[in-house]
């Protein structure tokens, strides 16, 4: 069954099994670490979780952890006192303080400073916080999630990370998988990224040809889904016609060493050499294991050997 999950785009069992997670620990107040790749929507899971859960009429706040200055990052988040620093020029409340009874989500919560781990560390045990400059402590009422795709408990091996932060983290972790772990979500992501695009491109495409959503669906998408959005977006602007066509897919997608299949008006022969390029990319995806390779190509491992042969695929 087609799962969609506002924004949240798939049919995949992986896909479903996180969402069903989701819809659990989104009534409960406790704190939730999303890991997964970068551009796989960790963000999106968050927002998804705080619209489910009794804050979902408050505040959401994201902050990218990686993104600011270390004092900025401690301002932002705890706020700070008049003349504490220099430009200091007024008391300024917190995101802790601001969220009042609402969601902060914290990106890239791995890049944290050590300083402010510390400090992050009383928000979740005794939830109050200690702005810049001020000796009181002040209660907050707050729901924190957060973030990353780096591996935190090697990251406490190497004292990189507190691992008392990390345990108060990791009450709940959501993995999310990563594009290439579920291929088949990319039709209905495909489907639903042009409608998106279509509006705001002042364009009316129908879709995407069958040989483009197999192509998409063998690529290894390191970016994930961000990937796929930008990939799509960029096919639109240049595309001409009601349907995306293979040769419409831009020739950086492919690495600059895989070409699309050479033109033939020959259906039969078409199909062939799409067939053969698959087959290729799913072998080095999977680093030429063919057993693998036939588990995601869906058929027996003497097929796949049969057509190894005929292709001459080395």
């Amino acid at each position: 069954m087609e799962h969609y999950f506002e924004n949240i785009i798939g049919k995949s069992k992986a896909l479903r099994d996180l969402l069903e997670m989701v819809k659990k620990v989104a009534p409960t107040q406790s704190t939730v670490l999303i890991t997964g790749e970068s551009g796989s929507g960790k963000e999106l899971i968050a927002h998804a979780i705080h619209s489910h859960s009794d804050r979902r009429d408050k505040f959401f706040l994201p902050v990218n952890c990686g993104a600011l200055p270390e004092t900025l990052l401690e301002s932002l988040l705890f706020g700070h006192m008049k003349g504490s620093f220099t430009g200091a020029f007024a008391n300024q409340e917190g995101l802790f303080e601001r969220a009042r009874g609402g969601t902060i989500f914290l990106d890239e919560i791995g890049e944290i400073p050590q300083h402010l781990q510390v400090k992050l560390l009383r928000v979740l045990e005794a939830r109050e916080i200690l702005s810049i400059g001020s000796t009181t402590p002040r209660k907050v009422d707050v729901r924190v999630l957060a973030a990353t795709n780096r591996d935190l408990g090697r990251d406490v091996e190497q004292g990189r990370f507190r691992d008392d932060l990390y345990f108060r983290l990791n009450v709940m972790e959501i993995h999310i998988p990563a594009l290439r772990e579920r291929p088949e979500d990319i039709p209905l992501l495909v489907e639903y990224l042009i409608q998106k695009h279509n509006p705001e491109l002042k364009r009316n495409f129908k879709g995407a040809e069958p040989a483009v959503i197999h192509t998409l669906m063998s690529l290894p998408w390191k970016g994930n889904v961000r990937e796929l959005d930008n990939v799509l977006e960029h096919t639109m602007i240049l595309a001409e016609g009601d349907w995306i066509r293979l040769d419409d897919l831009p020739p950086s997608l492919f690495g600059g060493k895989e070409s699309l299949p050479v033109y033939t008006p020959n259906l039969k022969e078409a199909l062939k050499r799409f067939e053969k390029q698959h087959l290729i990319r799913v072998l080095e995806q999977v680093g030429q294991d063919r057993k693998e390779a036939a588990r995601l190509l869906d058929i027996s491992l003497s097929s796949l050997y049969r057509k190894i042969e005929e292709f001459g695929i080395a």
